[in-house]
């Protein structure tokens, strides 16, 4: 099973600073490493750079942000072409996601994945063959 990443697990992973969250976010993130199935989008990268760098709870260098993004781009990042910011628009208009969302939704649907790790989608909710999980949410 493919499972496509949202930022927000992704700087979990690698905030030293969010506690519990940060331990099972990397935990997840170390498996899908270990199994090869984890996938992400240039737009993941991009939010992930600005995050850990700016708002994690333990913000990173430069250097160190870089070298994690290079480390990334092993999964083959989805790149968002006028074709998925186009669908994700209907997306957006379909599920009523906010935009951002909705390219996630379309970029984790064009790669394969048959899951969404995302603390921001509502958890279970169906995207054609793609299901959104919370992996950090408390049952």
């Amino acid at each position: 099973m493919k499972v496509f990443v949202d930022t927000n697990i992704l700087v979990y992973a690698h905030d030293r600073g969010a506690g519990d969250k940060h331990s099972r976010a990397l935990s997840l993130v170390e498996t899908l490493w270990r199994e090869a199935k984890g996938l992400i989008s240039t737009q993941v990268l991009q939010e992930f750079y600005v995050n850990i760098r700016r708002k994690a709870l333990r913000p990173v260098s430069h250097v160190e942000a870089k070298a994690v993004v290079t480390a990334y781009l092993a999964w083959n990042p989805i790149v968002n072409d006028g074709t998925a910011v186009l669908d994700a628009i209907d997306v957006e208009a379909r599920f009523k996601l906010s935009f951002w969302d909705a390219l996630i939704v379309v970029a984790a649907q064009r790669s394969g994945a048959s899951v969404i790790y995302s603390e921001d989608l509502q958890h279970g909710q169906q995207f054609g063959a793609v299901r959104a999980e919370n992996p950090l949410r408390v049952s």
